[in-house]
């Protein structure tokens, strides 16, 4: 294989527990020519110390400290500092599979530009992990076996954080790391995806997820679940919203109405609709719930989903598409 150099962007904060792990996978991966970028963002632990460990005895491992605060400046100033043709992500957490780097490359340097090369992933816990983990593992790798991430985009982040890789071009083109949009890693496949990039495949796994009580996913503000419903309408308003037509929501679970409550706060008029009994007719933030079947009310908008049972979706793709005469391609599921 040519020598094309990879840089592995690692941002870090507070990682002393793992981060020697992390950096150990990174050490013995099987293609040799890559460097490690790891940015400490203003860590009070051992973490400088155990990053020195190995910047001492490998200059493939590079230390610097975040230029600004939070996530997405360490990235941002891991890329600036970057040198590598192919720019990769890793968690200070987490763990490489040994031939990571390897398999992701050949993918991407067999399918090309305006693709992201996604990896297989496995999570792993001290205690038990929650069945959510592994429903949402299943899923993810299922999708980058047969290359259809995207597909399921507004679901969830069909991209998983820690386990791709882009060419550097690919990467300025979608101006990756340059807006302080949370979800970090939902905004970066948000913006694949808007730039059509298709994904490269593959079954392996490649990457150890580590799950515990303390992950930032799991504590910090900026995962919490309305930050992903902002996202998930940011970008269906800038790549699919019609200006012609109607919106409507369908669903009154906690989903539907952190939506509503989104759109209502940004001054956005929908149609809310359920077929709970319960519900219609009743007012939720001042919007009347209306019948399901009352389609002459919803016909020929854009219906945006809230209803995470399969069972659910089903119900309403079918109601949509026979009685409101809507399109499959303006059926959205947010969950």
């Amino acid at each position: 294989m040519q020598q094309h150099k990879v840089s592995i962007l690692i941002p870090a904060k507070n990682e002393s527990a793992f981060i020697s792990a992390c950096l150990h996978s990174v050490e013995n991966q099987s293609y040799p020519h890559w460097e490690a970028i790891i940015v400490d963002d203003h860590s009070t632990d051992e973490t400088a110390q155990k990053v020195a460990v190995f910047t001492q005895k490998d200059n493939r491992f590079r230390y610097f400290k975040n230029k600004g605060n939070g996530i997405i400046h360490a990235l941002r100033t891991a890329f600036n500092e970057s040198k590598g043709s192919y720019i990769t992500r890793m968690d200070a957490d987490d763990i490489m599979r040994k031939n990571k780097i390897e398999v992701l490359l050949n993918n991407l340097l067999h399918f090309g530009s305006d693709y992201v090369a996604v990896g297989g992933v496995k999570y792993f816990a001290e205690n038990r992990l929650k069945s959510g983990f592994i429903n949402y593992e299943k899923w993810l790798n299922e999708h980058t076996k047969n290359g259809t991430n995207f597909m399921d985009i507004f679901k969830e982040c069909v991209i998983p954080s820690p386990c791709w890789m882009l060419s550097r071009p690919d990467l300025e083109k979608i101006n990756a790391f340059n807006e302080n949009r949370y979800p970090e890693d939902y905004d970066l496949a948000f913006r694949m995806y808007a730039a059509k990039f298709k994904i490269a495949p593959t079954n392996e796994i490649l990457h150890d997820w580590r799950d515990y009580d303390t992950r930032t996913s799991r504590v910090s503000e900026t995962y919490q679940e309305y930050t992903f419903t902002a996202i998930k309408w940011y970008y269906f308003n800038l790549i699919h919203k019609d200006n012609d037509k109607k919106i409507t929501i369908i669903g009154t679970g906690y989903r539907g109405k952190k939506l509503a409550k989104h759109l209502l706060e940004n001054n956005i008029q929908f149609i809310w609709i359920s077929n709970n009994e319960t519900k219609i007719g009743k007012h939720i933030y001042g919007q009347l719930i209306l019948n399901v079947f009352d389609t002459h009310l919803w016909e020929g908008s854009q219906v945006i989903g809230t209803v995470a049972n399969r069972e659910g979706k089903e119900f309403l793709e079918t109601v949509a598409q026979t009685r409101a005469n809507i399109k499959t391609q303006d059926i959205y599921h947010f969950c």
